[in-house]
């Protein structure tokens, strides 16, 4: 039988313990014969336990070391379990506790509960209750360390040293992320698609005391507006039709961290009122409420368009316009800073070889030949920067060991054409409307089926492009 010895240095027989426990727990009661029998099946459930025989040897000896879980007796004479359970999060906050009391005392046990306590068992109680409640909070306890991994790595990805550049332009956006980082003020990013506009809205906000809140991002022109006020804003049941149930939106999903509006100029002014009072009262009315609902945000936007001529045309609210544009980032397009192309390749490089994970086990491909090189840094970049990591990642794709060649780079660098295309369209005594379609469709290919992004190059709305290939009778590829 396993002794529960009276040093709670020690806790349990050595010879009991398990050698690769499944977590350490501290087991608090001023009965001897209560604390035996903590002690004795929580080490045949394979924890490490050691045991206090009152409230004060327990609070010293979590001075000393941590315990993944702290189980007391709420009645004890001296430092009461309640106490300890104060104690116990003041030095760890997320300290995990659970309660054994009496019947009676059920009502103080709950009390507990909302003060922090993870749950309590009730006297008498059954060994598998016990081992039961003892198990969901080490799940718990497992969870939040994954939790707590996770965000560290999520912050790792979207540190500074991941916005890649050291021309001019770069130093002026990087110094301004940093001094707004960890301010509560609305800024604005603008750039042409591609330029990292939303790794810049990450950098800022993992940068900044919300850190460990959330960061949720919403492509305002990505949902068709018949559903955006539903997401954005939320709505009550029975809203309308399709409402079976509430909804919170994702302004409230963003309680506590941050709020992130990419293309903010493609939001229909219908909903621009409705976000300006988000901003301005700190509030948000879902759909079909009577109540407002408080929120804690930080609203990060981004846009490619000349928000300004869009006040002007009146498509965008002037109000609106000044409040998330209290301060204004923006990036310069690729084709601005080619001494920037270099460091990008070989990021993209050493991310898509496996060795920027620094464990020796990337594919043996360590840069790009001279020729490649040029080719990159006289290509104009579109796409910008996503067009470069696509261009790199493909060419990783195709390479063999060594250096990147021209050969591994796709022909709208290199120029392998058999004949160009318009050579090819006199060639064919193709009319003016079907040369309109071919374009359209190389446009289209060109950016993987984005239909957003190819509206862009074509300097045409989507309406007018999805028109275009009604006509054409040629679904394009689904963005």
């Amino acid at each position: 039988m396993t002794l529960v010895l009276e040093d709670p240095e020690v806790g349990c027989e050595e010879d009991v313990r398990p050698q690769r426990a499944l977590g350490t727990v501290l087991a608090v009661d001023d009965d001897r014969e209560m604390r035996g029998l903590l002690c004795d099946l929580l080490s045949e459930e394979g924890y490490d336990v050691t045991a206090a025989e009152s409230g004060e040897e327990a609070a010293r000896l979590l001075e000393i070391r941590p315990y993944d879980l702290v189980i007391t007796d709420l009645r004890m004479s001296g430092l009461s379990g309640l106490d300890l359970l104060h104690r116990a999060r003041e030095l760890r906050p997320r300290q995990a506790v659970v309660l054994i009391t009496a019947f009676g005392s059920v009502e103080t046990a709950i009390g507990a509960m909302k003060a922090g306590a993870f749950d309590y068992v009730i006297k008498p109680f059954k060994s598998e209750a016990l081992v039961i409640v003892v198990g969901k909070a080490f799940e718990r306890i497992r969870l939040q360390e994954e939790v707590v991994r996770l965000r560290k790595e999520v912050a790792r990805e979207h540190e500074f040293s991941n916005i890649v550049g050291k021309s001019r332009a770069m130093e002026d956006v990087f110094g301004l992320v940093r001094r707004v980082a960890d301010s509560r003020i609305n800024v604005l990013i603008v750039g042409e698609s591609g330029t990292g506009k939303e790794l810049v809205a990450r950098a800022i906000h993992y940068n900044s005391s919300r850190k460990s809140g959330p960061f949720v991002a919403i492509n305002c022109a990505a949902i068709p507006e018949t559903l955006l006020e539903s997401e954005l804003f939320g709505h009550i049941r029975g809203a309308f039709t399709d409402a079976k149930t509430e909804k919170r939106g994702l302004i409230e999903e963003a309680e506590g961290g941050t709020l992130f509006l990419d293309e903010i100029g493609d939001l229909p002014i219908a909903l621009q009122p409705k976000l300006l009072r988000v901003i301005q009262e700190r509030s948000v009315l879902r759909l079909g409420a009577t109540r407002t609902t408080r929120v804690d945000i930080r609203i990060l936007s981004a846009t490619h368009q000349d928000l300004k001529e869009e006040v002007r045309a009146r498509r965008f609210r002037e109000d609106l316009f000044y409040r998330i544009n209290v301060l204004q980032i923006d990036l310069p397009p690729l084709r601005k800073r080619r001494e920037d192309v270099p460091l990008l390749a070989d990021f993209f490089l050493k991310r898509y070889t496996g060795w920027s994970r620094g464990d020796g086990a990337g594919r043996p491909i360590f840069g790009f030949t001279d020729a490649a090189m040029a080719l990159l840094l006289d290509y104009v970049w579109p796409g910008n920067v996503r067009e470069l990591e696509n261009v790199v990642e493909r060419a990783v794709t195709l390479a063999h060991d060594g250096n990147i060649g021209a050969s591994e780079l796709p022909p709208t660098l290199t120029g392998r054409h058999d004949t160009p295309l318009l050579d090819q369209m006199l060639a064919r005594a193709i009319s003016l409307e079907a040369l309109e379609g071919e374009y359209i469709q190389r446009v289209l290919q060109q950016v993987g089926g984005n239909k957003m992004r190819a509206a862009q190059i074509l300097k045409i709305d989507r309406r007018t492009l999805y028109r275009k290939l009604a006509e054409i009778g040629r679904a394009a590829p689904s963005s």
